[in-house]
């Protein structure tokens, strides 16, 4: 499954402090079918720009291909926060426009945590 190998890719990058259950949800702004998404909270000495960089390296590892944008992918990696950092460029917005729907089902969300990566690709059949 992509979601495990790209947690243990993230573990080269930053030591891992937790990862949510996955959950399946509804494509937004993307045609279907739905996908699978889970939360990685991790500690790393990398500024966003770098931890950027890694993210789309790992990316590019398990097989996803940029094409156009909200196209089918195999996996999709996004940098949600980094500490207290605010970024907005046509490379990089942080916080990130998804914090507001990151959620995990053990109740955590994304407003409380320092670092976190949000690992989403299409459910596997």
């Amino acid at each position: 499954m992509n979601l495990r190998r790209a947690v243990e890719e993230l573990r080269r990058v930053m030591s891992v402090v937790r990862v949510s259950t996955i959950i399946e949800t509804d494509p937004v702004d993307a045609p279907p079918p739905k996908f699978l998404n889970m939360v990685v909270v991790g500690l790393h000495e990398l500024s966003p720009e770098k931890l950027l960089d890694a993210l789309q390296d790992i990316e590019k590892r398990l097989g996803r291909r940029r094409t156009t944008r909200n196209a089918p992918r195999v996996i999709d990696l996004d940098l949600i926060l980094h500490s207290a950092h605010r970024r907005r460029s046509d490379r990089l917005t942080l916080p990130h426009s998804a914090l507001s729907r990151t959620r995990v089902r053990d109740g955590a969300d994304a407003r409380g945590v320092v670092h976190r990566a949000n690992i989403g690709t299409r459910s596997e059949s």
